[in-house]
């Protein structure tokens, strides 16, 4: 027996109360186009309540589609407040800022006034875009109007200003509210934690603690997130036996506590949790990972890591961090081939990472393969992105490209100009990093201590000593900076290649904390043996003597100095006295990247598998080095050899 055939919902012309108890009651778009219709029909299209329940449905996240909301709205000739109300949600909700604070603008052109309900969206408009000034004229508009002691209104000022880092204004709305509900509090330790003032935020906790509020999973998150930024294991044990008594388990909350446990070091009170949550995603998983990575148990990571039923980019990302924070290069990029194969297309903060290897292999073709993705996948006028892009460049040598990347870069932070002044003091482009630290500082951008250190090395690189006191001077006396001792090593070497080694002994005994300072007077010992002042160097070897280190070079650089005299009794001295502490030379290595593969080698290393015919090809330029026609045919030879092995290598990085 054939089913009936389904008849379309035909409507007839109805009344007004049956049209909105349809709207009332409608469940799809589709639906809603056809009740529209008949609203028209009925003379309902002007009509405050139907206009209210269409927009309503239309706004609705679930159900709705703005698109067409916004196609009414364009309709209405007086739209109301609820409209407005219902649109200005909508469009904050779906991250639509700017369209929040235009359609606020008409709102207030319409002649209509903004309620309790308009101004909370458009405050968090304005800390979302970075509106401080904007932010402030709507705070006083709201104060105009008499709403500034509203709970709703004032949490969303205190949310505004935490967006804009502005925490003096959240922590003085704060102190003036005369009813603080749960999500002032909760605000207000979130705030904190997003300026990272996490002792603050465990300040306020602590004061909830003290007046008997309540905690919510929110409160409970937040200073979970401020007690791992700063390791309070203690605090984080006492909200986990808080969570076990009085809440049910959250996934959320629970993702928290593994966070915590993971960041402060506690791996296996993480890993018991991990294994007794009831349920897990792959943010857990990505806590677990990333808490044995950090501690450099990556075996373990790599394991749990494969156990992963899901993996997202995240985790990958975490995977590929681990081994680049503990220079397993050579993994990290075979790993990042297996998210490759597998599909998973890297954010900004996997290509940062892989940058960072390519800049600490060498590795040019990989990283400009990676360059090429960036353009096409994400962006480099991106601060975080085009600063790794010149950071990998200038390492790798290719300081020109540096400079262009740094020029593209759309908005240029203090970590991006240290970058790009870093990278041509190293590249010993001297003037031009000092030419763009006068630019930096007449943009208005504060310079940091990795500011000043590609600063001082450019003097060093230049021998330019007056240059270089006067910017050792300008760190503490103009821009607040404690010089580190990175920054006095690179003054000392810069006075120690300048032969101006009474200044320079000076100022390493002026150092705060001189128990740190052995590098400095090694460098200081080097610049002995160069300018031959052996008298400087004897007084330093005998102040060097009594300590027991594990410094090569310091040992080298005192054997070389009794060498110089011709003190060879202190020679044999120096030499039985490593050999008692156990000190060893720590042996180069080098690496070269041939069809996407890495190869490393140590001085005399025969572990490579093809290191016979290696040390063989050695052999033959070697003994090739006494004829000039056989050395230009077998450099001939390897650089043809080696150009096929770099467009082999190209071709394999573009079918990544």
């Amino acid at each position: 027996m054939l089913s009936p055939i389904r008849k379309p919902r035909i409507f007839t012309r109805l009344t007004k109360d049956k049209c909105l108890s349809l709207l009332e009651n409608c469940s799809s778009l589709k639906e809603l186009k056809q009740i529209q219709s008949q609203v028209f029909r009925a003379g309902l299209h002007h009509n405050k309540d139907a206009l209210n329940r269409m927009m309503s449905f239309c706004t609705d996240p679930q159900f709705g589609c703005l698109t067409y909301a916004e196609k009414i709205f364009r309709n209405i000739q007086n739209p109301s407040l609820f409209i407005y109300n219902l649109l200005i949600k909508a469009f904050t909700k779906k991250g639509r800022m700017k369209s929040t604070l235009q359609l606020f603008d008409k709102l207030r052109w319409g002649g209509l006034s903004p309620d309790n309900f308009t101004f909370p969206f458009v405050l968090k408009a304005m800390g979302c875009l970075k509106l401080v000034s904007e932010g402030q004229k709507i705070h006083g508009f709201i104060v105009k109007r008499g709403m500034e002691f509203d709970a709703y209104v004032r949490n969303s000022l205190m949310d505004m200003y935490s967006e804009l880092d502005c925490v003096e204004y959240q922590t003085k709305l704060f102190d003036e509210m005369p009813d603080r509900d749960l999500i002032s509090w909760n605000v207000m330790i979130s705030g904190f934690v997003k300026c990272g003032k996490f002792e603050e935020a465990i300040a306020v906790f602590l004061q909830m603690e003290k007046e008997g509020v309540g905690y919510d999973e929110a409160t409970l998150v937040s200073t979970l997130s401020a007690s791992s930024a700063i390791r309070d294991v203690e605090l984080g044990k006492r909200i986990h036996h808080y969570m076990d008594e009085k809440l049910e388990f959250s996934i959320v909350l629970g993702n928290a506590l593994l966070d915590m446990y993971s960041k402060c070091g506690y791996v296996s009170l993480a890993r018991k949790f991990f294994e007794e949550m009831p349920m897990r995603n792959v943010i857990s998983w990505t806590s677990m990972v990333s808490g044995y990575a950090n501690c450099g148990q990556l075996d373990e990571a790599r394991n749990l890591f494969e156990r992963s039923p899901t993996r997202d980019v995240i985790l990958w990302t975490a995977m590929i961090n681990g081994y680049v924070q503990f220079s397993k290069f050579g993994e990290a990029l075979d790993l990042f081939r297996e998210m490759q194969i597998k599909g998973i297309k890297p954010d900004k903060y996997t290509v940062v990472s892989l940058l960072t290897v390519c800049a600490h292999l060498g590795a040019l073709e990989q990283g400009k393969w990676i360059h090429e993705y960036i353009e096409d996948n994400i962006s480099i006028t991106d601060s975080f992105v085009g600063t790794a892009l010149v950071d990998m460049y200038a390492k790798c040598g290719c300081i020109e490209k540096s400079l262009e990347v740094f020029s593209k870069m759309d908005r240029k932070d203090t970590a991006s100009w240290a970058a790009i002044i870093c990278g041509l003091a190293m590249n010993g482009e001297t003037n031009k990093a000092l030419n763009l630290f006068t630019e930096m500082t007449e943009s208005g951008v504060k310079p940091d201590n990795i500011t000043f250190i590609g600063i001082l090395s450019a003097c060093n690189h230049g021998g330019l000593v007056e240059d270089g006191r006067r910017y050792f001077d300008s760190m503490k006396r103009v821009y607040q900076i404690e010089p580190k001792l990175e920054h006095y090593g690179c003054f000392v070497d810069l006075l120690g290649r300048a032969g101006l080694l009474a200044e320079a002994e000076f100022l390493i005994e002026k150092i705060p904390n001189d128990e740190h300072a052995l590098p400095l007077w090694v460098s200081l010992l080097g610049a002995c043996r160069i300018h031959g002042n052996v008298e400087v160097g004897e007084r330093l070897a005998k102040r060097l003597g009594d300590i027991k280190s594990c410094n090569s070079g310091m040992y080298t650089l005192m054997a070389n100095i009794y060498a110089a005299a011709e003190k060879w009794e202190d020679v044999t001295k120096l030499r039985r006295k490593m050999k008692d502490l156990g000190v060893k030379k720590t042996p180069g290595c080098s690496s070269i990247v041939v069809n996407g593969i890495i190869h490393e080698f140590l001085v005399g290393d025969t572990s490579h598998p093809q290191s016979r015919g290696i040390y063989s090809l050695l052999s033959c330029i070697a003994r090739s080095m006494d004829s000039e026609e056989e050395l230009f045919d077998l450099t001939t030879l390897l650089f043809s050899a080696d150009n096929s092995a770099e467009t082999r290598t190209k071709n394999r990085w573009k079918t990544w």
